[in-house]
């Protein structure tokens, strides 16, 4: 097995754990695959999506199991996040890696100074 797929391998697992916690393994995937394998960010995207599917539905069992699912809420957030990810979709096919990056640093950077001020918050 050679590096590039080893590490692949690593990323996937640190990605699952997380999208299993449900904080975002998403995001986590997208990062890494930039970040260490120096992935263009269109496909490091296309593989999030792809990623998505199977682990979110190991997860989503386990939780239907557990009780932890509102299917009304659920449907609502279905249906509205279908639509939206056709637009979105269609707007990143638009627009270059570089301001997608840019997007994406900017939408990290609010979840992390939303995630400390509500910390801070807490105490």
């Amino acid at each position: 097995m050679n590096e590039i797929m080893i590490l692949g391998i690593l990323i996937g697992i640190i990605s699952g754990i997380i999208s299993g916690t449900g904080m975002g393994g998403g995001t986590i995937l997208i990062f890494l695959l930039g970040a260490i394998l120096r992935i263009d960010h269109h496909i490091a995207q296309a593989s999030n999506l792809i990623f998505y599917i199977p682990t979110s539905i190991s997860v989503i069992i386990y939780n239907i199991k557990n009780k932890n699912v509102d299917y009304k809420l659920a449907i609502a957030i279905i249906v509205s996040g279908i639509v939206g990810a056709f637009w979105g979709a269609k707007m990143a096919g638009y627009t270059n890696v570089n301001s997608l990056r840019k997007y994406f640093g900017y939408f990290l950077l609010i979840i992390a100074i939303y995630e400390i001020y509500k910390l801070r918050k807490k105490k």
